[in-house]
């Protein structure tokens, strides 16, 4: 083997791992994230997580993805440990696929349909539909299409010109001694795993013996102890995956290390055993491609039956090894290994929006029961420590949606990034604004403060219409529900009115005197507050809609729809308006009582 023939084996690796990736990308794409979103949701029994490991790592082409994208699952906390073994067992099934796949460059014959399904004929013919899918078609999904035949073609291609490259070999009879070294399982499995871990793809390791067995000179006594080793060293990609991960992502990715290594030993040990015994005559055949399939796909599915049943033995294994020093903080979390599977990444930025809504909204209510019912330091306290949480979501959502927005997203995907980058704002400004009023009722305790029964119930019908339109906003954003939005901003245009009338009326008082400018300063901030409130209400229905029609002329579709004089807009706003209707101000609104001193 000449230095050509290594640079043509090194350029046909490249294009192989090249391929693969494409291949694996377009994949991804064409599934939206739903393999991964289904993973996460219906992984609940560890044989369910199996057959789900093995289905999506069939699809996505990579083991090391589908454990990688596991352990960032636990490390967001959105899957338990025990879920999670399921997966990975899976994995190792679902990853032999690819090897079947390669394996279809070991046909022979001389008929042409023989001959048109060898991938050197085929490949050339997939590129070319690929090309045109991807350079004359505008639709993402085409594209995406034409991106797995473009990476398919590219893959069987560099294992074309790997097995090319390695023929020489087979004429070489100082290779084929070195190759007895690998008939020694110690040796076989520590090659097999160390090829794994420096390129971190068992599919890939697996391509590069099946591309050597192409030549004639790998035995079945050779490809056995290599293909368990490759089991072994794709483990590398998961563990460092798990460095300054919390415990439990760790855990995760040494249950992965474990059921490899204990599967590998106690196969091992069967095998030779029963061989020494036995002294199969299989063992000193020689392997081709489809050889080399079949053992990988028996391997692991051995190793999966046989360790199945022990798959909470190898969680305590697991929990032995990275003990329990501290409890995990609660601080918002996503994982950017999720950045390389966009859909899913963008459906972790919904559930994180949702929580940080859900904390937002409760803040607030939290600070109108201060109104209600009167000044309380504990419930003050809660409130402060819940806007800082609010503001680390934004903080830490608001950086993650900026980076996944630069990725290669669907129209979906776009659609609820641009919309989550704008609600969150809102969220956090309906904190701050409940600070705010938790600040309003200490005043009105600290100064004595007391309002007449006629203005409690104005202040009543403008917090319970507050309090409704908070529910229609945040429901629409949690379920999505376009309905719902359309009815925030009837309710929210009833509110401005209630301010704006009960200004007029406190400035009717300040000119009786039945109000003094200091109280009212109060008055005028809790208004302020509310009003505002409801706006930020209104921008996140808004958002919603406009987002979903792909428009952001916010103005001119709040004009738009205020100006209608019938229709459903107009029906809302009078139900509304009906609902939140003010008595009659017939007492004075705000006395303050005299303080005794000593």
């Amino acid at each position: 083997m000449d230095f050509f023939s290594i640079l043509t084996f090194i350029g046909g690796l490249a294009l192989f791992l090249y391929g693969m990736n494409v291949m694996g990308e377009g994949l991804e794409h064409t599934s939206d994230g739903r393999l991964e979103k289904t993973l996460e949701k219906m992984s609940n029994t560890t044989i369910k997580g199996l057959l789900l490991g093995a289905g999506v790592t069939a699809v996505i082409q990579s083991s090391s993805a589908t454990t990688v994208m596991v352990v960032g699952f636990v490390n967001s906390g959105i899957m338990k440990l025990y879920q999670a073994i399921g997966i990975i067992m899976g994995a190792n099934i679902g990853t032999t696929i690819t090897g079947w796949i390669l394996s279809l460059t070991g046909i022979q014959g001389d008929s042409f349909i023989m001959q048109i399904i060898q991938p050197k004929n085929f490949s050339p013919i997939v590129a070319i539909i690929g090309i045109i899918l991807i350079m004359f078609f505008k639709d993402a999904k085409k594209k995406n299409v034409g991106n797995i035949l473009v990476g398919f073609a590219v893959l069987m291609f560099g294992m074309t010109s790997m097995s090319s490259a390695m023929t020489p070999l087979a004429s070489n009879p100082d290779f084929a001694n070195f190759l007895i070294i690998f008939q020694n399982p110690i040796f076989g499995i520590l090659a097999g795993a160390l090829l794994t871990a420096v390129i971190q793809s068992s599919s890939a390791s697996v391509g590069i013996l099946q591309a050597l067995s192409s030549t004639g000179i790998i035995s079945v006594s050779t490809a056995i102890p290599i293909v368990m080793g490759q089991n072994i060293g794709t483990c590398v990609t998961a563990l460092l995956s798990c460095i300054g991960a919390k415990k439990n992502a760790k855990r995760a990715a040494f249950v992965h290390l474990y059921f490899n290594i204990i599967g590998t030993v106690v196969v091992s040990v069967i095998f030779y055993l029963l061989n020494a015994i036995f002294s199969f005559d299989f063992v000193s055949q020689i392997a081709g491609p489809a050889d080399i399939a079949v053992i990988h796909t028996c391997f692991n599915v051995i190793v999966t039956i046989m360790l199945f049943p022990f798959s909470k033995l190898l969680e305590k294994l697991a929990c032995l090894t990275i003990k329990d020093k501290s409890e995990d903080d609660d601080t918002p979390f996503i994982d950017q290994r999720f950045l390389n599977t966009p859909g899913l990444a963008t459906e972790q930025c919904h559930n994180m929006a949702i929580k940080m809504a859900e904390l937002s909204k409760r803040t607030i209510l939290e600070a109108l029961t201060l109104i209600e019912n009167g000044y309380d330091e504990k419930t003050a306290m809660k409130i402060s420590d819940h806007e800082d949480s609010v503001d680390n979501y934004e903080d830490i959502l608001g950086t993650y949606l900026v980076k996944l927005s630069s990725k290669n997203l669907s129209v979906w995907d776009s659609k609820e990034v641009s919309k989550l980058l704008h609600c969150i704002g809102d969220f956090e400004r309906i904190s701050d604004h409940a600070v705010n009023i938790q600040d309003v009722a200490k005043e009105i305790q600290h100064k004595k403060i007391t309002f007449s029964p006629q203005a409690m119930e104005e202040i009543r019908i403008m917090t319970s219409a507050l309090r409704e339109i908070l529910d229609i906003a945040f429901a629409a954003f949690i379920n999505n529900d376009y309905s719902l939005a359309d009815k925030v901003e009837p309710l929210e245009q009833v509110i401005d009115n209630l301010r704006d009338k009960l200004k007029k009326r406190h400035v009717k008082r300040l000119r009786d005197g039945d109000c003094t400018i200091e109280l009212g300063f109060i008055f005028s901030d809790l208004l302020t507050n509310y009003e505002r409130v409801s706006d930020h209400c209104s921008n996140i229905a808004v958002c919603m809609i406009q987002v979903n029609k792909e428009s952001f002329e916010t103005h001119e579709y709040l004009h738009e729809i205020r100006g209608y004089e019938f229709g459903q807009y107009r029906t809302e706003y009078e139900s509304f308006k009906k609902k939140y209707a003010l008595p009659e101000n017939k007492a004075p609104q705000l006395t303050q009582q005299s303080v005794s001193t000593n």
